[in-house]
């Protein structure tokens, strides 16, 4: 088939290369042509882990095609919407951007085509899709259908082509023949297809995203519970796991969730129960907790640090919000390194990706192109995302190259006697609080912690060591 993505973003560049792969005619469309210069350059605006090759392949083969241009739109059977649906302060989604497309689109679209929305929006927005376009052209005959996308940043090629299920909404026979034609490739290999209406569909992808994030704010709790009672949380969370109701993951406790899709579609979550009179309360606790969870772990790490202040170095080791990804939106290193400084703690960072992106949303924080540079001299190492560069780290090395001797890992990601090998104290989530270089230390009662509203400015950089070039 031939397919449009309007929409260059994350999900348009997979969903095209990997659309590509699977036999498709693909052209996506995006107006910002800077980025499509990038990409027929053969270099990607993101990292994610296989994209570039699929990406590269198609280009060769002929199959995938970049376009400034909404005018090829009259040339294919389906049009995808992949635009941004940023949120409003209240929750509430923002579907100018999908609104706009689908008045764009309309004037090209050809009679018979299918209009696919993939973008996460409001429930009810295919319908009100439907009647934007009928209202540009008012004797065209089409049909608009929901497919809400589940990837997952680092692994959003496997995903796409391996997912757990395939979402079709469909009000009409047309749409629904047309995604289940497009998605046979996969189907015909046993990948679940679920065929409902728009509205389900749409309300599917909130629901889903929702779920799991109540899983992370349920182990996080329960984290801190086995940190009080001398209990071990990957203990609770395997047996917790083995139950195939429950299921093991996201069932690993850490600094709280971020990215684009679960603060986003949470709040969103929210926003549509209140709206239609059916509060979903448990996931409005769960938004307030997420934020807590964040701050109070910044907390723990003056607890760690008895006379912190200008002198005093933290390196953290993590800035994007999960690993194998250069995404740092809501990360929680956004929320607990700007708290540090706020007391003249001085910052020196790595992230094996995600330096680019940060830099400009962490002034005052010296960048390092390897864990070990960034350790150097620092009082305290603070492990903030979940990188497999971590888990190999040289905890000797470490130890010989910080000037303090305390470890933080806030993904759990050593093993504790290593960890007191090295001559370490290893402060991490969920173990049994006892003293010394073992792991469980319970965290000193803290002196006052600046408010958040008060911040003071940010300390001085670290001079003592240059960033590397890049």
């Amino acid at each position: 088939m031939r397919l449009t993505m309007i929409g260059g973003g994350y999900v348009g560049l997979t969903a095209s290369a990997c659309f590509a792969e699977l036999g498709h005619s693909v052209t996506c469309v995006d107006l910002d042509k800077r980025k499509l210069e990038t990409l027929r350059q053969g270099r990607l605006p993101i990292f994610e882990p296989g994209l570039h090759e699929l990406i590269s392949r198609n280009i060769e083969l002929g199959q995938l095609d970049f376009s400034d241009s909404y005018d090829g739109i009259d040339r294919a059977d389906a049009v995808f919407i992949t635009v941004g649906t940023p949120s409003h302060s209240n929750g509430n989604i923002n579907h100018g951007f999908v609104e706009n497309a689908a008045r764009q689109l309309a004037r090209q679209l050809k009679p018979g085509a299918v209009v696919v929305i993939k973008s996460t929006v409001d429930i009810g927005t295919c319908r009100r899709v439907q009647k934007i376009i009928a209202k540009t052209r008012a004797r065209l005959d089409f049909s608009v259908g929901s497919n809400p996308e589940f990837l997952r940043e680092g692994t959003a090629v496997e995903d796409f082509f391996r997912p757990d299920r395939i979402i079709v909404g469909a009000d009409d026979p047309r749409a629904a023949a047309c995604l289940r034609n497009l998605y046979e490739p996969l189907t015909v290999r046993g990948v679940p297809l679920v065929e409902t209406s728009t509205v389900n569909a749409e309300l599917v992808k909130f629901a889903s995203n929702a779920f799991l994030a109540l899983k992370i704010g349920f182990i996080n709790d329960v984290a801190n519970l086995c940190e009080q009672l001398g209990a071990e949380v990957e203990t609770v969370a395997h047996a917790l796991g083995l139950d195939s109701r429950i299921g093991a993951r996201f069932l690993a406790p850490g600094p709280g969730f971020g990215g684009s899709c679960f603060p986003k579609d949470t709040r969103a979550f929210a926003a549509i129960g209140r709206k239609n009179a059916a509060p979903q309360a448990l996931v409005e606790t769960l938004i307030q907790r997420n934020e807590h969870r964040k701050v109070m772990l910044a907390e723990r790490v003056f607890s760690e640090i008895e006379h912190h202040g200008p002198g005093t170095c933290v390196a953290v080791l993590g800035l994007a919000f999960k690993a194998n990804t250069d995404d740092v939106r809501e990360a929680p290193a956004l929320t607990i390194i700007p708290i540090l400084q706020s007391a003249g703690i001085r910052i020196r960072a790595h992230d094996p990706k995600a330096i680019g992106s940060a830099r400009s949303c962490l002034p005052g924080v010296r960048f390092f192109d390897t864990p070990y540079s960034a350790v150097h001299g620092a009082d305290l190492a603070l492990v903030l995302t979940e990188w497999e560069d971590y888990r190999g780290l040289d905890l000797k090395r470490v130890a010989q190259l910080m000037r303090g001797a305390t470890l933080m890992d806030y993904r759990n990601l050593f093993s504790p006697p290593d960890v007191a090998r090295a001559g370490l104290k290893y402060v991490c989530l969920g173990r049994a609080p006892i003293h010394g270089s073992v792991n469980g230390f319970r965290p000193k009662k803290s002196g006052a912690i600046p408010a958040l509203d008060r911040l003071s400015p940010i300390g001085p950089a670290d001079e003592t060591v240059q960033p590397p070039t890049t």
